[in-house]
């Protein structure tokens, strides 16, 4: 079971990014570019993932992932529920989403210093 503290550190450490409180919930922020967002109650984690690609993934595990709201659609969204997740998964989907915000540069240079993942 993943939770707020499996991820916040991380978020924290990837290069460009910072946290943000916004109405009380954290998001991690490349420039002003959101890529990971929680809900209030810190049970749902909100990430940026292919817009192309996410009604698959949701179907494949929806116990685990749900589409972002009707009017969030337009962006790449998803969103997973922290306690269905191993904190490992949760640390991937961060990086995963972050590399979707940074240039390719630095995803390559995060994966020679971490050649095993985000662990």
């Amino acid at each position: 079971m993943a939770t707020i503290d499996d991820v916040r550190a991380l978020g924290s450490e990837l290069e460009r990014s910072y946290p943000v409180h916004v109405r009380g919930r954290l998001k991690f922020r490349v420039k002003q570019i959101v890529y990971v967002a929680f809900s209030l109650d810190e049970a749902v984690m909100g990430f940026a993932f292919p817009k192309e690609e996410r009604a698959a993934f949701v179907r494949g595990e929806p116990e685990k992932f749900q589409l972002p709201s009707e009017s969030d659609m337009r962006f790449n969204w998803v969103h997973a529920t922290l306690a269905a997740l191993d904190p490992a998964e949760a640390r991937e989907l961060v990086v995963d989403a972050w590399r979707m915000v940074v240039p390719q540069k630095l995803s390559r240079a995060y994966d020679l210093a971490h050649p095993g993942g985000p662990g």
